[in-house]
């Protein structure tokens, strides 16, 4: 089998996600193809992502900078990837972001958005990237915290600051929901996301059209709750070897 010929069970899992997406997104009256699969590969080989290339997708998110530049490096001969990163990004780290790297999903405070800035204007080009907003109010979880609508307007400052970074387009919003069986929880956390979108939009005079929210356990209730971007590793990949 050549390396990029699609395993069978990659293939079958792919398809389940996309029956699913498209089920969640016609109870709520939207199309299917407004919603976008970023396959997160973190702890799969790049041989893997060479078989979910061969199943025709293109779009890859990693969680850390060192893995993502090693498979950047190692699948450059794949024609039409779009590398995102979808992980939490250290401000020391942002310099050695890989150049082919299309999105940024985890801008979560300024300091971070200033160096990509930085970076973009050395390397002659604008990023596009998300902004982490935690909207769930979990403590240990990063992003701005905006889990208070009352206190929402408070934030806005440096959520315009970011957008007027000339390096950077905004694209939308990101968040994570809480790791919870109750499903009105996690839809929820979804549904304030894109409230917090609309509001900042309106404020600001933006026009953000992403939501990247919603994973394997969760994705679609993000559907439903108007998820564009979806981070599915495992519901596609299988799980991760246990060294990963």
């Amino acid at each position: 089998m050549s390396s990029t010929t699609p395993a069978p069970e990659i293939l079958h899992r792919l398809e389940d996600v996309r029956r699913k997406v498209e089920a969640s997104a016609r109870r709520v009256g939207r199309r299917a193809e407004s919603v976008e699969l970023v396959v997160v590969t973190k702890g799969h080989s790049p041989e893997i992502v060479r078989t979910a290339y061969g199943a025709g997708l293109r779009r890859f998110g990693e969680n850390r900078v060192d893995e993502l530049a090693l498979k950047v490096a190692s699948l450059s001969d794949l024609e039409g990837v779009e590398w995102h990163l979808v992980g939490h990004l250290q401000s020391r780290k942002v310099k050695e972001l890989p150049d082919p790297v299309a999105v940024v999903h985890s801008v979560d405070r300024l300091k971070v958005a200033i160096r990509l800035d930085e970076v973009a204007a050395r390397r002659h080009r604008r990023l596009d990237v998300l902004l982490e907003c935690n909207v769930s109010g979990e403590v240990q979880k990063s992003g701005w915290r905006m889990h208070d609508r009352d206190r929402w307007a408070e934030g806005l400052p440096e959520l315009e600051q970011v957008a007027r970074l000339p390096g950077l387009r905004v694209l939308g919003l990101m968040t994570i929901a809480p790791l919870s069986p109750q499903v009105a929880v996690v839809r929820d956390t979804f549904r304030l996301l894109r409230e917090l979108r609309d509001f900042a939009c309106e404020r600001l005079g933006m026009e953000w059209p992403h939501l990247s929210m919603g994973m394997s356990d969760d994705f679609e209730v993000a559907v439903e709750e108007g998820a564009t971007l979806l981070r599915v590793g495992r519901a596609i990949l299988g799980e991760r070897p246990l060294a990963a």
